[in-house]
């Protein structure tokens, strides 16, 4: 397999993982309402488990209130069972037919452990870039001990393999820089 193929892949994996962590940090709660925070819960519905989002209508109409709108009535009780069990720490209300979630204001003890667990995110994130990066370089010198890959063929190859993931690194690092920010504004 040429170089640039193994280098592409690595690419579109770090991507994917980029993509995923800025998917769990809009899960994390900031004190403001957003639909991120309750679309990924699980529900057990219909004899199987599905997401919110592919249960109802999600919307935030003010800033502290997320309103979740079943397409079938009948789920409104697993839907407000699902949040309670949810690790948010929200108490959803049920307005006949809509599920109403007042989101509280956040203490400063809560927003410096939020920061914690998206520092955590970020650091699972960059470990999973590396693995990338080694699994990359591994089939580089595969390839080169093939007889595939000349020795500066691999060692282009492995500077443009730490470029990829110097680049994602700093754009987790952003992510995360952007994510503390926002927890930490009141």
């Amino acid at each position: 397999m040429p170089a640039d193929e193994i280098l592409f892949e690595a690419e579109e994996k770090m991507e994917k993982t980029l993509g995923k962590i800025q998917e769990e940090f809009s899960a994390v709660r900031t004190g403001k309402a957003s639909p991120a925070l309750v679309e990924h819960i699980r529900v057990n519905a219909y004899g199987t488990t599905m997401t919110l989002r592919e249960m109802a209508g999600i919307t935030c109409p003010e800033p502290r209130l997320i309103m979740i709108q079943p397409w079938d009535i009948s789920n409104v009780d697993p839907i407000r069972k699902a949040l309670e069990e949810s690790k948010l720490g929200v108490n959803p209300l049920i307005d006949g037919k809509i599920i109403r979630i007042p989101i509280p204001e956040l203490s400063e003890e809560r927003r410096r452990d939020l920061t914690k667990v998206v520092k955590r995110i970020a650091e699972d994130g960059k470990i999973a870039i590396r693995a990338i990066r080694r699994d990359a370089l591994d089939r580089l010198k595969k390839e080169q001990k093939a007889g595939d890959l000349t020795e500066d063929e691999l060692a282009t190859a492995e500077k443009e393999t730490q470029k990829l993931t110097d680049a994602h690194g700093e754009k987790i690092d952003k992510a995360f820089t952007a994510k503390e920010t926002e927890l930490m504004s009141v």
